[in-house]
């Protein structure tokens, strides 16, 4: 059996921002990075009642040797065994790839990103759209990005450059595509903060909020100070902000690591050492929900908590 078909929590990304906008918090998108720290994420929302969204990315699933469908697998799993029942969207994140898409939606993810910002503003709508197409169809949310997020470890993205979203480009892109969500570049970047400080255009941001109908996305928010990010929030009307360098950051220094390892490395791990990491990631994943989202007992607004 489908395991999305009985769990009636896990939602789209359209459905899960639906009151992020007219309530003013925004919904976190967390990668684990590795499939044993799905459970401490989902562990987090349900404790503070916070709808949230489990994501990684293309790039992810390569340089941790995560296998897509065994990720997908361990987040339904958990779900039923920890009776999670808070609203949660599993989401393929930063995505150029039209088969890998196509490999996340079989595998029951709810939301992809598709990433064609390196394009023109034509053919980034050309691939957009038929992404869009082909996920609809198969009841499937779709993120885009427009303009190039950099990134400062190249985790996720290729490209340390910053090419900052422009409104009237968003309208076009967003109109032309049916894009579910749209990614924006105002000046975060993917990644530790060591030698940039971390920055956001909130006047691009808000003229972007204007511009356009679909909730804003944020990404590279680690290491942003809670301030900046209520602020893109409440003035920008951003509505999901991604996380995981943080995340990852905390479970290798409760582990006392200082280079990444795989998923098969932490899954491999002693029992009190996982628990360990994990109980370091979920304290993260509670402080972004409750000091930097604003989301907690949002899940209330969903009739199905």
């Amino acid at each position: 059996m489908n395991p999305a078909t009985i769990c009636g929590n896990v939602l789209t990304l359209s459905e899960i921002l639906r009151y992020t906008r007219e309530k003013g918090y925004a919904v976190g998108a967390f990668s684990p990075r590795y499939t044993a720290m799905i459970r401490p994420i989902l562990r987090a929302g349900q404790k503070l009642a916070s709808p949230l969204i489990v994501q990684i990315s293309q790039k992810e699933l390569k340089k941790y040797n995560v296998d897509i469908y065994k990720f997908a697998q361990e987040f339904y799993t958990v779900i039923l065994e920890e009776n999670v029942r808070v609203p949660v969207t599993l989401h393929l994140d930063h995505t150029k790839d039209f088969d890998v898409i196509k490999q996340a939606i079989e595998a029951n993810f709810t939301s992809v990103m598709i990433d064609a910002s390196d394009k023109s503003l034509a053919d980034n709508i050309a691939i957009t759209k038929k992404v869009v197409e082909y996920a609809h169809e198969r009841g499937v949310s779709v993120e885009a990005e427009l303009g190039r997020i950099g990134t400062t470890d190249f985790v996720e993205t290729n490209f340390d450059e910053q090419l900052y979203t422009d409104p009237q480009e968003a309208a076009i892109f967003v109109e032309e595509t049916g894009v579910d969500a749209l990614a924006v570049a105002v000046g975060t970047a993917h990644g530790p903060y060591v030698d940039r400080k971390p920055k956001i255009d909130y006047q691009r941001l808000f003229e972007i909020k204007v511009a356009v109908s679909v909730p804003l996305v944020l990404h590279g928010a680690s290491g942003i100070p809670s301030e900046m990010i209520r602020k893109a929030i409440s003035q920008g009307g951003v509505s999901k902000i991604n996380f995981a360098t943080d995340l990852e950051a905390a479970l290798l220094a409760a582990l006392g690591y200082t280079a990444p390892l795989t998923d098969e490395k932490i899954r491999e791990l002693e029992v009190n050492e996982l628990q360990k990491g994990a109980e370091a990631v979920e304290r993260v994943v509670e402080c972004k929900i409750a000091e930097f989202l604003g989301s907690q007992n949002h899940a209330f607004d969903f009739v199905i908590i």
